[in-house]
């Protein structure tokens, strides 16, 4: 495929502009003005179209191809939603238009959006209130952390300096705590892949602010002991975080509210489906317990006594901002749609779903792969390929470029870290038994390669427009230049 540099020709364009009309005073001053030109290829508006439509068609995409991405759960997105979504009454809205006078009625529909997802949420994660503002997992864990810190700030308990972190949590927890100011240190799993009882007991002091557990963990597993962690922490005065990352494996069966947590991020963009690729777009919500309601960020939507909601800004013990203006309400708007097109039941058969196709496809590849912690899974389960490395030399990065070849979107590999060779397989539960048989076909024959023919696999991917890249001296030597 060309560059759109290469397509370009002099003289072609893809739009016309009016004549110039703005008066000669209005000019851009000289010294603000390019020395010379941009050096753009200049290309047809059907030039154009077809190499960005080419180019995208090179991606994998939730659209296109299996993409069992685990943790992350690439979900399929409505596309009704995205009609919605596009309505110019909620893509055109100015976030500074008046709330009530003067035009208000234009923004009621979204605030009224942002309150009863809030509302939702806080019945569905089993908490008092629900701030909609964190736009993404990581900076919702970031804002519940600072939540932690302002309860303990309230309360005069400037000892809390640590947060306890299980080895089996979302990956970025140790960075949100970090940034809160606090000190982490690491909670170890046992032989099932829970968090270590005696372990935890160990590091429980005064100086403990909390704990930040990721419920299910990052081996797709639930800890029967999570009411004994929150109690134990409770214990010794700290507060209780809940990583929401994986709440698709207990939606509409669990609140983690009910069971002993005090805070919590759910990624709405994983659960209630937003296109999720790309680093972005995101939102992470956080809910509360009625103790953390006063150290929420501002600005609050409230709904009056009227029935009109409007923001409100005065809380003295509010943590302030953490977003600009309201959070990132495209994506909150998706979530509602989702919540009022599913409902109860259909948010039950999520995590129904969810849970049954990880473990479907758990049981089809033990025989082929290893399992550190052979248990039941939730909505993911880990593989290892520990056992092809000790048989030909195959690890986890060349059965994910394998599968590359196989028109198929590699698992997470890398993660978690307590796994060697990890493979972190979710389908989520939009994916049908024959996609999933086609996966569990294409891993079975990957395995046996390993045996039989491993040097094949550590060529691939063969079949792309890229083939494998020597990823050691792309991160040590990236080539930055750009094309010209």
């Amino acid at each position: 495929m060309k560059l759109i540099y290469e397509s370009g020709r002099p003289g072609r364009t893809g739009s016309v502009l009016p004549v110039l009309d703005v008066p000669q005073g209005c000019a851009v001053p000289p010294s603000l003005r390019r020395s010379e030109t941009a050096g753009l290829p200049e290309v047809s508006e059907l030039e154009t179209v077809r190499h960005f439509t080419n180019l995208s068609r090179m991606n994998m995409s939730v659209d296109t191809n299996f993409y069992p991405l685990g943790s992350c759960t690439m979900k399929y997105n409505p596309k009704s939603h995205e009609k919605i979504v596009r309505m110019p009454g909620f893509a055109e809205l100015h976030p500074l238009l008046p709330q009530l006078r003067h035009g208000g009625m234009l923004t009621q529909g979204a605030l009224t959006v942002i309150y009863e997802t809030e509302r939702m949420l806080s019945e569905i994660l089993g908490f008092s209130q629900t701030t909609m503002q964190p736009m993404a997992g990581a900076h919702g864990e970031l804002t519940g952390v600072m939540l932690i810190a302002a309860y303990h700030k309230s309360r005069r308990d400037f000892s809390r300096k640590i947060m306890l972190i299980p080895d089996a949590a979302h990956g970025t927890n140790p960075a949100s705590a970090s940034v809160a100011g606090f000190t982490t240190k690491v909670v170890p799993s046992d032989e099932n892949g829970n968090v270590d009882l005696e372990a935890l007991k160990g590091l429980l002091s005064p100086e403990v602010a909390g704990i930040m557990l990721t419920c299910p963990n990052t081996l797709g597993l639930f800890d029967p002991n999570v009411k004994e962690i929150c109690s134990l922490v409770h214990g010794v005065g700290g507060l209780c975080y809940c990583d929401g990352a994986n709440f698709n494996a207990i939606i509409g069966r669990l609140r983690p509210g009910d069971i002993g947590f005090d805070v919590m991020h759910v990624n709405i963009h994983k659960t209630f489906s937003t296109p999720h690729g790309g680093g972005g777009p995101g939102s992470g919500p956080v809910g509360v317990a009625e103790k953390l309601v006063p150290f929420l960020p501002v600005s609050r939507v409230v709904r009056r006594s009227d029935g009109m909601c409007v923001l409100e800004y005065e809380h003295p013990e509010s943590i302030g901002y953490i977003a600009p203006f309201y959070g990132n309400f495209g994506v909150i708007l998706r979530a509602y749609a989702y919540l009022l097109t599913l409902g109860r039941r259909g948010l039950l058969r999520i995590s129904e779903n969810a849970v049954l196709n990880a473990n479907y496809i758990m049981a089809a590849l033990k025989p082929y792969y290893d399992r550190k912690y052979d248990r039941v899974c939730m909505h993911e389960c880990v593989f290892s390929a520990s056992r092809q490395v000790k048989e030909g030399g195959v690890h986890a990065l060349d059965v994910a470029k394998a599968l590359i070849d196989r028109g198929i979107h590699p698992p997470t590999i890398y993660f978690p870290l307590i796994v060697p060779e990890a493979l972190m397989i979710e389908p989520t539960e939009t994916e049908s038994r024959e996609d999933m048989d086609g996966f569990i076909r294409a891993m079975i024959e990957i395995a046996e390669l390993a045996k039989e023919s491993p040097e094949s696999l550590k060529e691939s991917p063969i079949k792309m427009p890229v083939r494998r890249l020597d990823e050691t001296t792309a991160a040590r030597k990236p080539d930055l230049s750009c094309c010209s």
